[in-house]
């Protein structure tokens, strides 16, 4: 099989329970979280954007160690997941977050894809 070159995505076009997405990102904050009840497994909330605008990104386990303020990272078949109505980027075990070099944008910070709620609407046919 030949190989095909990633498609890369941009902040500002992620839409909710999109999955298979490519970015390039700065992180601008990141903050650890304590879970309640639960022991195993570390986990970060990290603010992440490029150009275009910002989202949060859930760091998990080894990811919290790469997502460090100021950092850029390129993710690798990530997804967009849901909670309590706000758009969150999340990697699983079948993506990757590695460092990338330093990113030459800045990151447009009047553009919180997280901030936007969403609300579910089942039709019934």
């Amino acid at each position: 099989m030949a190989d095909q070159k990633k498609q890369f995505t941009k902040v500002n076009q992620l839409r909710p329970l999109d999955t298979g997405l490519n970015l390039t990102v700065k992180v601008v904050d990141a903050k650890t979280v304590v879970q309640r009840g639960r022991t195993q497994g570390r986990f970060a909330e990290c603010l992440v954007g490029d150009e275009t605008g910002m989202i949060i990104f859930t760091a998990r386990n080894d990811q919290v160690d790469l997502a460090k303020e100021g950092s850029t990272l390129v993710i690798s078949n990530a997804k967009v997941d849901m909670f309590k109505g706000s758009m969150r980027l999340a990697v699983d075990r079948t993506g990757r977050v590695e460092v990338g070099d330093a990113a030459s944008f800045s990151v447009d910070e009047s553009n919180n894809l997280s901030l936007i709620e969403f609300e579910r609407v089942d039709v019934v046919v």
